[in-house]
């Protein structure tokens, strides 16, 4: 939002949603913000973000009016780490499925990250991945360029192995100390990077570990395919397929502001109650 993108038609900004989690006052708040000052439509990314795309552009910054109105979805909750609230998360965690409910781990993740100085200057790029057990996020290929930079697999209940970089395993935590502990190497990978203009962006590109390598444990060898890109449902949800991750005005009037949270997928959909969704 504070360093948008002068694309050919207009900025672009990117709304970081951690773990994909919106409520659905906000994102119709925030479709009214793309239709009365960009292009009018929400553009989902292959991180479970949002962006916005044909916002005005006054010497490369956005107009105070149109930050002020973003900020007031609440989708901006920190202007200082904005950057660093890069969070992938099992869209279907808590709802149904994996081995554990993450949602509160990723909220104690957020909440760390924006209370953290020294985090305020994670490369923007830094991806966080938890994935609850069910193999959806521990393979990201062909998802974002890079594997997570952190990220943890439930174990079970309560338990996790910690992620460092592509291939790197850490050691097995209890799940309330999780996001305290991923909080705690970010720091440190910010200290071994150091401050140069040629300064690391991803742990993987640190000239030593980031931390003591675990074996793998053997629970973290899971796979499951992601929720279809088109229409999908089961107990309890329905994914919404959002076609070429172009959420229009006609798709957002699907959408109950009053109802539960929604979870925006990085396969161009989103996971809904079926209560909020019209002729369930």
């Amino acid at each position: 939002m504070l360093r948008p993108w002068p694309a050919d038609d207009g900025g672009l900004v990117r709304i970081r949603l951690v773990g994909g989690r919106v409520r659905p006052a906000a994102l119709v708040a925030l479709g009214e913000v793309a239709a009365e000052h960009g292009d009018g439509e929400l553009h989902l990314t292959t991180r479970a973000n949002l962006q916005l795309r044909g916002l005005p552009l006054h010497d490369g910054r956005l107009p105070a009016q149109v930050l002020a109105a973003v900020e007031a979805t609440g989708l901006l909750p920190s202007r200082t780490h904005e950057l660093a609230r890069n969070v992938l998360v099992s869209p279907l965690t808590g709802v149904a499925g994996g081995r554990a409910d993450l949602r509160p781990v990723a909220a104690e993740l957020d909440a760390r990250l924006c209370a953290s100085p020294a985090l305020a200057s994670l490369p923007g790029r830094f991806l966080f991945v938890l994935d609850d057990g069910r193999g959806d996020l521990v393979d990201l290929q062909g998802l974002v360029r890079r594997g997570p930079d952190l990220g943890l697999v439930a174990l079970d209940a309560t338990t996790a192995q910690l992620r460092h970089g592509r291939e790197g395993w850490g050691d097995v935590v209890p799940l309330t100390d999780a996001a305290a502990a991923l909080v705690h190497l970010a720091e440190r990978f910010t200290r071994l990077r150091g401050t140069e203009a040629s300064a690391p962006w991803h742990v993987d590109e640190l000239a030593a570990p980031l931390a003591a390598r675990r074996p793998r444990d053997p629970r973290t060898r899971v796979r499951e395919e992601p929720i279809d890109r088109g229409t999908a449902s089961g107990p309890g949800w329905t994914h919404l397929a959002v076609p070429d991750g172009t959420l229009s005005p006609r798709l957002l009037a699907e959408l109950d502001p009053s109802g539960p949270d929604l979870v925006v997928t990085p396969w161009h959909g989103i996971v809904i109650p079926r209560s909020t969704r019209e002729h369930d």
